[in-house]
């Protein structure tokens, strides 16, 4: 699994509009091959300047998966954020590899004597 990862800061003044946008954003990327969930965090503070943290994990089947997307459909989505909402907001990613899992034990479960 792969977890693409974008860190965005947007400005107080647009943050209600663009988090609204950004739920059909994410729609429009889930509906893309290979792409298997989303998961939106919000910071619990804003930035000093008053700007929304927001992260969104998407959760992609394999690295050609978010290859074809970088390639193919990136540029477009970016340029519609772009376009909207110009300076109020910013965006970081990053790629980040599954490596290991560590569940933790059900309650209850027991080894057996």
């Amino acid at each position: 699994m792969v977890v693409y990862e974008v860190n965005l800061r947007v400005a107080p003044d647009v943050f209600a509009v663009y988090r609204t946008w950004l739920d059909g954003h994410i729609a429009e990327i889930l509906a893309l091959d290979g792409f298997v969930s989303a998961t939106v965090f919000a910071d619990d503070a804003p930035d000093s300047d008053g700007w929304q943290r927001l992260v969104v994990h998407y959760a992609l089947t394999d690295r050609a998966a978010l290859d074809r997307y970088l390639e193919h459909e990136a540029p477009r989505l970016r340029a519609d954020g772009a376009t909207r909402f110009g300076d109020r907001f910013a965006a970081t990613r990053r790629i980040l590899l599954l490596e290991t899992v560590h569940p933790k034990e059900p309650i209850g479960w027991r080894k057996a004597e």
